[in-house]
């Protein structure tokens, strides 16, 4: 049988990644520090994922366990060594405190085997298995590196599918959309390689990446912040606010305009993909916070994240930017308890001002005409 070790048994590991490779025939090693989680999967083998939907239908997951990332390191590094994939669901900021283990479990693989051996990052990052592979080859020394380049491949991927933060009587149990999407840059897997269950294979992956981050997450944290200028609590109440729906719309249609204008995507199909989009974020079936949405608004206003890359896009082809810039400015006055890059951008603002905060951690100048037009909307909002 085929196996599988993922790193990450929360609810997007266990909802959407463990979910497709186990219906894919693969047996599934989570790994993880949750050592409640991990408990349950090595006693039960299975849990339930129910869609978020009129039916609410439930599936069962099985053939899976799980290792502790912490307690069983070793048998983790087995795990990896034997393994026909490897994947991760950890965060991108996570996934250096795992790159040491799959550089062991590729050296005991490489001592033994000639087997090929997948390495996916499943994130919400561009690049995020290429990431992942420069923190593994770190560890790797210069002939071990040339050994794994034969055998090992890191296929950079793309994501999609909201899993809000949720809390249920049955610890294993997840709710996610029933949309799902998860494909994966084929030029990049060794030849032969078995295709996943429900995974899209495409031979040129920046596309598909750059309009899944700059349509969903760019979409879902302008609905959080400017929701939360609202009053709102979730994502859905914020949606069911026509004023509120028509600016992450506006929001949308800028950065689609880029899309069709830098990739060739038909505009009419853009369209009903954008239409796709702002139904999910109004399933009334799930319930997703504005604080869990909008959390860590200094990643997402990062110069090449999903706020700032599509708008300095968008202006370098003449396009318009002024609904990003909204969302820039609304991200600055986002506030949520318990969240360090909230207090750290709450922090920047008192000191150095709106403008030298802007600055800071757009990489966007004073002088720079989105900059601008951030201030103007910042002014505005507040």
């Amino acid at each position: 049988m085929k196996k599988a070790v993922h790193f990450g048994a929360g609810n997007i590991g266990r909802g959407f990644i463990g979910l497709l490779l186990s219906h894919s025939g693969y047996q599934v090693v989570f790994a993880d520090v949750n050592e409640k989680v991990v408990g349950e999967l090595r006693e039960r083998g299975e849990y339930p994922v129910t869609l978020a939907s009129e039916g609410a239908e439930t599936v069962i997951v099985g053939n899976v366990t799980a290792l502790s990332s912490a307690a069983q390191a070793e048998e983790l590094v087995d795990a990896i060594a034997a393994a026909d994939l490897v994947t991760t669901a950890v965060g991108v900021t996570v996934l250096k405190f795992i790159a040491g283990a799959v550089a062991e479990g590729i050296k005991k693989r490489l001592a033994s085997s000639e087997a090929p051996l997948h390495v996916i990052a499943c994130e919400n990052a561009i690049g995020g298995s290429a990431q992942l592979k420069e923190l593994v080859y770190a560890q790797l020394d210069e002939a071990t590196r040339e050994k794994a380049d034969r055998i090992v491949a890191f296929p950079n991927a793309a994501v999609d599918r909201i899993v809000p933060l949720q809390q249920h009587e049955d610890p294993l149990k997840v709710v996610v959309e029933p949309f799902y999407e998860w494909v994966v840059d084929a030029s990049q897997m060794l030849p032969g390689y078995e295709p996943v269950e429900g995974v899209h294979y495409v031979e040129n992956l920046e596309p598909y990446i750059e309009r899944k981050l700059f349509t969903v997450n760019t979409g879902h944290c302008s609905a959080a912040y400017l929701g939360y200028l609202e009053g709102y609590e979730t994502i859905q109440q914020a949606m069911a606010d026509e004023s509120v729906t028509a600016k992450v719309r506006e929001v949308l249609e800028e950065t689609g305009a880029m899309l069709v204008k830098k990739h060739g995507f038909d505009a009419g199909e853009h369209g009903k993909y954008i239409d796709k989009i702002l139904e999910r974020f109004r399933n009334p079936a799930l319930t997703d916070e504005v604080s869990r949405v909008g959390r860590s608004p200094i990643r997402k206003l990062s110069p090449n994240d999903r706020l700032v890359s599509p708008a300095l896009q968008a202006w370098k082809l003449g396009l318009s930017y002024d609904a990003l810039a909204r969302s820039m400015a609304a991200a600055l006055l986002f506030k949520a308890e318990g969240d360090p890059e909230v207090d750290e951008l709450q922090a920047a603002l008192n000191i150095t001002g709106v403008s030298g905060t802007l600055a800071k951690y757009t990489g966007l100048g004073a002088e720079h005409i989105i900059h601008q037009a951030v201030l103007k909307h910042y002014e505005a909002l507040k």
